[in-house]
Formats: C-alpha cells, sequence, structure tokens
C-alpha cells in the first residue's frame, strides 16, 4: 500500500506552526510527517529555519498516530552522530517507536556554519557509512568505543535506547548513494521521478524497504497563483542537486536563482485548485515505484493545503494506493 506524507518545511514556517501543521495533518489523515532539518532556509523569500529536533519533540508530544521522519538529517559534520544516535532515540521514545531516521549528505549551506571542510561527495558517503554503523551500536544498548576513520566515540552509552532498531533511510541521488542505501539502510528517500532509482535500489538490496518521494505541490486560488507561489519559494529546485549541494549561502541561492523563469517551475508540480494536475504529480512518483509519497504544499496557507488534501486528494489517492 502506497503511504502518503506531509511535508514539515522548516525553510518556510516558525517552529509553533510546523507543530501545528502536523496536529492539522494527523487529523486530516496523512500517515506521516516528514520534517528538513536545515541551518538555513535556501532563499530570503522562505524567512525560517527553526531547530528541528525541538520540534520534533513538539510534535511527539503533542501526536498520537502519525508517524514521523526527518527528511533529510545530515549526521556528519554540523552533527556528531553519537548525538543524532541520542536525539532518535529520545523522540522514539517519545513518539511510542513512530519514528523514522531519514539521512544524507548535506548541503554545503546548512554544514559549513560550524567552520569544519567539506568534504567530497564520496567521502561525505563514506562518513554517512559510519554513522549509521555507530548508531546501530549505540541503540543495541551497552557501552561503546568505537575509532573509525572519519569518527570517534568513546566510551558511549545511551541510556534510553530505543526499545527496538529505528528505521534508518538513506537520501539517494546516483549510483553511490543508492548502493549505500542498498546495504547499509532500511529503505530510500529521493526529489525526483526517476524509476532507474528505484529498480537499482531494489536489484541492490537483499531486503529492500520503503521508497519515500518528495513532490511539490502549491494549492492556489489559480494555476497562476501556484507558479508564482513556487517560483518565489522554491525556484531553487530548478538547479538540481550537483548545485544545491555545493553553494555555501543563501546569498549563493539568490544569485544563482536570479534567471529561473516562472515557467521554469512549472514541470513535475501539481498547480492550483484543480486536483487533478496534484494527482498528476503524484502519480508520476507512484508509477516511478516509491510508496512513501511525501506532499510538499509550497506557500503560507497549509491550513488551506491540508483541507485541500482531506476533501479534495485523499479520496482519490486511496484509490490510486489500491490500484498501485
Amino acid at each position: 500500500m502506497v503511504r502518503f506524507g506531509y511535508k514539515l518545511m522548516t525553510e518556510e514556517h516558525g517552529p509553533s506552526a510546523l507543530v501545528e501543521n502536523a496536529r492539522r495533518a494527523e487529523d486530516a489523515g496523512f500517515d506521516f510527517v516528514s520534517i528538513s532539518d536545515h541551518f538555513h532556509p535556501w532563499l530570503e523569500s522562505q524567512g525560517h529555519s527553526p531547530f528541528a529536533w525541538s520540534v520534533l519533540g513538539a510534535i511527539a508530544a503533542t501526536t498520537s498516530r502519525i508517524g514521523i521522519t526527518t527528511g533529510l538529517t545530515c549526521p556528519i559534520i554540523r552533527y556528531h552522530p553519537a548525538i543524532i544516535a541520542q536525539a532518535a532515540a529520545t523522540i522514539a521514545a517519545m513518539s511510542e517507536g513512530r519514528f523514522t531516521l531519514a539521512i544524507g549528505a548535506g548541503e554545503r549551506l546548512n554544514e559549513h556554519v560550524t567552520g569544519a571542510r567539506w568534504p567530497s561527495a564520496p567521502e561525505r558517503h563514506e562518513m554517512l557509512a559510519e554513522a549509521i554503523e555507530i548508531f546501530r551500536a549505540l541503540w543495541s544498548g551497552g557501552v561503546h568505543t568505537l575509532r573509525l576513520k572519519h569518527f570517534t566515540v568513546d566510551h558511549a552509552r545511551l541510556y534510553e535506547a530505543p526499545e527496538r532498531p529505528i528505521p534508518i533511510v538513506v537520501g539517494v541521488s546516483g549510483p553511490h548513494s543508492v548502493a549505500l542505501a542498498a546495504e547499509k539502510a532500511d529503505g530510500m528517500m529521493a526529489t525526483e521521478a526517476k524509476p532507474e532509482l528505484v529498480q537499482a535500489y531494489r536489484a541492490k538490496a537483499s531486503r529492500p524497504g520503503p521508497r519515500y518521494a518528495e513532490v511539490t505541490l502549491a494549492y492556489a486560488s489559480s494555476e497562476e497563483a501556484a507558479v508564482k507561489i513556487v517560483h518565489e519559494r522554491f525556484r531553487f529546485g530548478a538547479l538540481g542537486w550537483s548545485v544545491m549541494s555545493e553553494a555555501p549561502s543563501v546569498e549563493s541561492f539568490e544569485a544563482a536563482t536570479k534567471f529561473v523563469r516562472p515557467e521554469d517551475v512549472r514541470e513535475g508540480a501539481g498547480l492550483g485548485p484543480d486536483p487533478e494536475s496534484h494527482l498528476k504529480a503524484i502519480r508520476t512518483f507512484i508509477d516511478a515505484g516509491f510508496d512513501h509519497i511525501v506532499l510538499t504544499g509550497v506557500g503560507d496557507d497549509q491550513a488551506g493545503f491540508i483541507d485541500f488534501f482531506q476533501r479534495e486528494l485523499k479520496p482519490r489517492l486511496t484509490d490510486l494506493a489500491k490500484a498501485a
């Protein structure tokens, strides 16, 4: 069965609004929420970036059914893996096992803030593999000392270790990250409707897990109003990951997207008040083989978007999921 999630965009909303949006998403019948974990927004027009883990604690405490996942946390530079192991175990306990840790190799935009060196993508993938090793060791209970190539854990024990292992999902965009997800993780997450990513993951994984993907939607009074919102808030997506992972600042993204036109953000997005536009965008990811679809409603009117999901999308998505 395909499951549908709601994206908590920390770049677009303050901490209290995010908690309220998660509560609304649970009431509206979403299966899970996925929260971005950034130090900066992508663009000045987004204007927010609260600490995701504080927000996660509040969400875990104020919801009772809905699944919770990060999307994505980079646990290798701005954070040490041992800290994320402890944070994830705490959220898992507070949510009574509803938490999934989704991790990725990060963006320079967020990870440079401590002054640490920005490694190449292959090195970051090595670091992610070590982070997963650290997570699983600490979650197993007991005292652990690990001296790995990139990280050291010195006589560490989690006194709030999870009752059962926390699922780990790895963000993928190409063959190296797909191989890492297949070998080390319990699932994969992507932002593009590329069936080859799903096919490669399923071919390589001994026990393929959930395949997450994010789809961009903008509910508004008209298609043109929705295009305007996406262009204002989400035009950074037109740059692709080779740029998005390397640009160092909000100012860089403002400059890099200066010539992105409104028509450039139309492709693949659900736009306006017509449910068919949104269903078409979502169906592309289902047809590509993804089974956990994160609906990213761009813009300020999250109450309107969540109501639109409950009224117009959810009944049809239920039939679409059954068919898939």
